[in-house]
């Protein structure tokens, strides 16, 4: 199957290489299957209904960082990370599992802690939790969660391929927050680590922190999507960032995109603290991570239900270039946007 002759670092592909490489040899043999591998979530028939089901893991001093990270708001945006991939695929989650692996260092009450922020995101997003499984772990925290969904109707159910030329791409909420607002907490924790005696100043970063420590899942929008009688062509969420995402949205389709500067959302708090960051605002919207807005593209049929709606905004359109992904800047110039995915820097 796998033909490797000698030891290759997992550096040298890259998150999508990694991905493409460990899926190119699975087959689904079930006729039950309808969508495996490949997409935000995988599709199963169940007698008249079609289970949308999702998976994610998350590692200690990988995917977050408990000198920052509150252990109720962590279970919390473990919850929306989770759901966020079911929500992509226009459907509505309704159960989670949830796997926990701890090192003997926690006690009772911190995972008590971690669940009770399970608990509250299962509450405000209607979720019902039906079990999972705990274990131990030499290093340190580990939790991986499984969200599933069910709807009907199969032809509502939306994936990253199905985008046409000229749809309208469309962004949920502002970008770069959460990115911005992870700025903030590791040069907040730095300087405590040098100077113990200081507290961190974080009151004026309020958004961008809470963006990073606990994000919403749009599950108004996908309600908002339906009650409008809109089924978007492609639809991610967000979770690694737009470059990342029109990647994907662009690969699975075999089309490409412009996304054009002036229209990007981006919130005053996150444009001021890029800026004191000496980072490019647009740089930082494109390819800031953990926002999990949802991005999608839309017939421009459907353009006149969503203009004006202060939740969904028109970034830039679907093109015929298979594989070319632009940024038309306020200047009228034109250049390529790459996708960053993980290194092995983590």
């Amino acid at each position: 199957m796998f033909q490797n002759k000698e030891t290759t670092p997992i550096s040298e592909l890259g998150e999508f290489g990694l991905i493409n490489h460990l899926t190119q040899h699975i087959k689904t043999e079930r006729k039950s299957t309808v969508t495996g591998v490949g997409d935000d979530a995988s599709v199963v028939q169940i007698g008249d209904e079609y289970c949308v089901q999702s998976s994610e893991i998350f590692a200690e001093n990988i995917d977050f960082d408990l000198t920052f990270h509150p252990l109720k708001h962590l279970g919390y945006k473990m919850v929306v990370a989770t759901i966020s991939d079911v929500l992509a695929m226009n459907v509505i989650p309704s159960h989670l599992l949830v796997n926990i692996a701890l090192s003997s260092r926690f006690t009772l009450e911190a995972i008590e802690e971690l669940y009770a922020g399970i608990l509250i995101a299962c509450k405000e997003y209607n979720l019902d939790l039906v079990g999972g499984d705990t274990g131990s772990s030499q290093s340190g925290l580990v939790v991986s969660m499984t969200a599933t969904g069910f709807t009907k109707n199969k032809e509502s159910i939306t994936y990253r391929g199905g985008a046409k030329s000229n749809d309208l791409l469309v962004s949920t909420g502002d970008l770069g927050g959460a990115y911005m607002g992870l700025q903030i907490l590791e040069r907040e924790k730095k300087i405590f680590l040098e100077h113990k005696d200081m507290q961190p100043d974080l009151e004026k970063y309020d958004y961008i922190v809470g963006r990073q420590l606990r994000p919403l899942a749009r599950l108004d929008v996908v309600q908002t999507l339906q009650d409008l009688n809109i089924i978007p062509t492609s639809m991610m969420d967000i979770s690694d960032g737009v470059a990342s995402e029109i990647n994907h949205m662009g690969t699975a389709g075999k089309v490409g995109f412009n996304i054009y500067e002036q229209k990007l959302p981006i919130d005053p708090q996150t444009l001021d603290v890029a800026l004191e960051f000496n980072l490019n605002p647009s740089i930082v919207a494109l390819n800031g991570g953990d926002d999990y807005e949802l991005l999608m593209t839309i017939d421009q049929k459907h353009f006149d239900k969503i203009k004006g709606n202060p939740d969904l905004t028109v970034i830039g359109h679907v093109t015929e270039s298979a594989g070319a992904y632009n940024m038309v800047t306020q200047a009228d110039q034109v250049f390529p946007i790459e996708a960053q995915g993980f290194s092995d820097k983590s």
